[in-house]
């Protein structure tokens, strides 16, 4: 992939970026993730087959880089405030906000049972994509991401609602 097809990916990542971060409160600019994000991918060494490839490894990565520095934190403070997200990976009114390392943590217990579904509700909760972004990033219908995501999502909600 070329340099000047990674710039409108860029534009995209720091939306991504933006999205996740917005109304919560954190020390880290949507900028500053991306970068971190950047730098993880640039030493691995990954060589992107698309734009789709792109958006898919770079939502994994910030999902990592936020979820380690809400770990580092955690360690700091030992029981400080933590990093809330809802399971639409956007602020919404109404929707009940959870641990963020919970969230990360059913999302690896997910993708041992259905890897399709977790990485659905990957890029969803974290990469805060719509529907029709998920379908052409995992090269799926629309219809097989809305049953994905609509299992995904109640699974998560039955781990996540206290008993």
């Amino acid at each position: 992939m070329r340099p000047e097809d990674l710039e409108p990916s860029y534009a995209t990542l720091r939306a991504i970026a933006r999205r996740l971060l917005a109304g919560k409160n954190v020390s880290l600019a949507a900028t500053a993730l991306v970068h971190e994000a950047w730098i993880k991918l640039a030493e691995a060494g990954v060589t992107f087959e698309s734009r789709a490839h792109f958006v898919a490894l770079s939502v994994r990565v910030l999902r990592q880089v936020l979820v380690d520095l809400t770990r580092a934190k955690h360690a700091r403070k030992r029981g400080g405030a933590r990093e809330r997200v809802t399971l639409s990976g956007l602020e919404a009114e109404g929707a009940a906000p959870w641990e963020l390392i919970d969230v990360d943590r059913l999302l690896t217990a997910l993708a041992g049972v259905d890897a399709r579904r977790a990485r659905v509700a990957e890029l969803r909760v974290f990469g805060g994509l719509e529907q029709d972004e998920v379908a052409q990033v995992l090269g799926v219908s629309r219809s097989t991401v809305a049953r994905e995501w609509r299992q995904a999502r109640a699974w998560l909600i039955a781990q996540l609602e206290p008993r």
